[in-house]
């Protein structure tokens, strides 16, 4: 059944802006996505918003509902009542370019930092073979849609920008740890982890993984190992004393 529903947009750009007030009907089985294009539609034709795909898999259509981080493509408006006032912000964490559209390059600089996926010397393209059950620790990061929703929420980001020079996000940190994982990666990334990426810096409060629409375990399956791996290298004595005896 249609309804009218009152929502809140933020318009504005890098210089400031404010939440404007609509009213827009909403159609049954409709999610936000859609009644942010029934605005551009019918009443706001210089709404900046970005999207592609629709389906939840491209990560493009990231933004605030209601101060949560989500894709405006997955939340559907049958989660609020037409009593409803819904409000739709850009994300918090990254300088908006205008309305809902953030600049989120601050991602692609981290992710240019990790070292790429490194086999061994003796192995060609075309050699590589691993058995499933050794793969699927890392092949669960590979789910990631680059949404950023986990960037924008972490705290450690978004509320000290001042971190993002030497912290890389959960995303990824996560990366990283896909990579220590891997069975054919010969690369040690622990010290890049901790010293580089900002390791230190995560508290596992798990709002990452809160908002992950994939539903990537990203604190419990990936950020935690890697701490651990972190942890035996920098303090297990035993390992210290190894490292003594038969560094070369």
């Amino acid at each position: 059944m249609a309804y009218d529903a009152k929502f809140k947009v933020w318009r504005g750009d890098i210089e400031g802006g404010a939440l404007a007030d609509f009213t827009v009907q909403v159609n049954e089985g409709e999610v936000v996505l859609d009644v942010i294009h029934r605005l551009q539609a019918t009443q706001t034709p210089d709404l900046a918003v970005r999207w592609n795909c629709k389906a939840g898999k491209c990560g493009s259509c990231s933004a605030e509902v209601n101060g949560r981080p989500r894709l405006l493509c997955m939340t559907r408006m049958n989660t609020f009542t037409p009593e409803d006032v819904i409000t739709v912000t850009p994300l918090r964490a990254f300088p908006v370019i205008r309305d809902l559209v953030t600049d989120v390059s601050f991602n692609y600089q981290k992710a240019r930092e990790i070292p790429s996926f490194t086999p061994p010397v003796d192995l060609k393209p075309g050699e590589y073979r691993m058995q499933q059950q050794d793969v699927e620790r890392s092949q669960e990061f590979r789910k990631c849609i680059e949404c950023f929703l986990c960037q924008n929420t972490c705290h450690v980001v978004r509320d000290h920008e001042e971190n993002k020079e030497s912290f890389a996000g959960p995303r990824y940190l996560m990366r990283i740890a896909e990579l220590e994982m891997h069975p054919l990666d010969v690369a040690d990334r622990r010290e890049l982890a901790q010293d580089e990426a900002g390791l230190g810096l995560c508290n596992i409060t798990k709002c990452c993984t809160e908002v992950c629409p994939e539903h990537i375990k990203i604190t419990d399956n990936a950020l935690i190992p890697l701490k651990e791996r972190v942890a035996d290298q920098k303090y297990d004595p035993l390992v210290w004393l190894g490292n003594k005896l038969f560094r070369r």
